[in-house]
């Protein structure tokens, strides 16, 4: 799939960009949008500038994320609809600490909040004592002190899940749990482009022994559940792993936040981690 690039010289481009990446004709996106096709064709040669409420319609009849739209309001010539405020920022003080409180109550059980670009922003005691546990070629030379907002640069999941000597040595289903992840964040990159992303997919692809993702459509679905299987030295503890967004937040920084919950899937698992957190 051609992955839409983030920054084009103009809005008419971005916008042909976008409706190739989702496999649209200008009929299709027409009657998506409402715009007549002479008009979107003129749009599209930068024959015609579109209005900003024009550009916020096509955005949204082609599920374009907000970042992104933002780029397409600026290439047109007006300012970004949609903020994006930095986690660490006073305001969102507030969001800190509901995500503290979400992964402090998963316990015992493993919880992480990661960011769009998927850097570790914080996790919970049993995911920071998880990767712990996997030595320092894991986690590098980054520590992860539980229910604390990581200072940058952080950690980030796909670095620790497919460098040779990281987590993947600690897994017992890595090449599964490592195509679910990965086939994830093609989906997410071929949804938007996000250059950041894509340096980081493209890094993981390319560490030794990473298995090949297979031939999917990256626009659709992603797996809802992906089974992990952790080696410790009190024996494989057997996970369910669930991922949830906030997808209708109008703040770009909370929309890209997910967080990431691990649930026992066997009752020997939910009794080891119990009696370790109990001990």
């Amino acid at each position: 799939m051609q992955f839409p690039a983030r920054t084009e010289p103009t809005v008419g481009r971005l916008i042909a960009q976008w409706r190739r990446a989702r496999r649209m004709s200008q009929m299709e996106l027409s009657g998506e949008s409402g715009v007549s096709t002479r008009h979107l064709s003129f749009v599209e040669s930068g024959r015609a500038r579109p209005s900003r409420e024009l550009v916020l319609r096509l955005s949204a009849a082609l599920a374009v994320p907000r970042r992104e739209r933002n780029d397409l309001l600026l290439a047109a010539g007006f300012a970004p609809a949609y903020r994006e405020t930095a986690i660490e920022a006073p305001e969102m003080a507030e969001v800190v600490q509901a995500v503290t409180m979400i992964l402090e109550r998963h316990a015992p059980y493993p919880a992480v909040a990661l960011d769009g670009r998927w850097d570790v922003l914080m996790a919970n005691a049993a995911y920071a004592a998880s990767v712990m546990a996997c030595g320092p070629e894991a986690r590098g030379s980054a520590l992860i002190p539980p229910l604390v907002l990581l200072p940058k640069p952080r950690p980030n999941l796909l670095r620790l899940l497919c460098h040779p000597d990281g987590i993947r040595n600690h897994l017992d289903n890595w090449v599964e749990a490592t195509r679910a992840v990965l086939g994830r964040v093609r989906r997410e990159v071929g949804r938007d482009g996000d250059p950041v992303r894509r340096a980081a997919f493209e890094e993981a692809l390319a560490w030794p022994g990473v298995p090949p993702l297979p031939e999917i459509d990256a626009a659709g679905p992603s797996d809802l559940i992906v089974p992990v299987a952790l080696r410790t030295p009190t024996g494989t503890l057997r996970f369910l792993s669930t991922i949830a967004t906030l997808g209708t937040a109008q703040d770009i920084t909370l929309q890209d936040l997910r967080i990431e919950t691990f649930h026992p899937a066997d009752p020997e698992t939910a009794r080891t981690v119990q009696a370790m957190a109990a001990g």
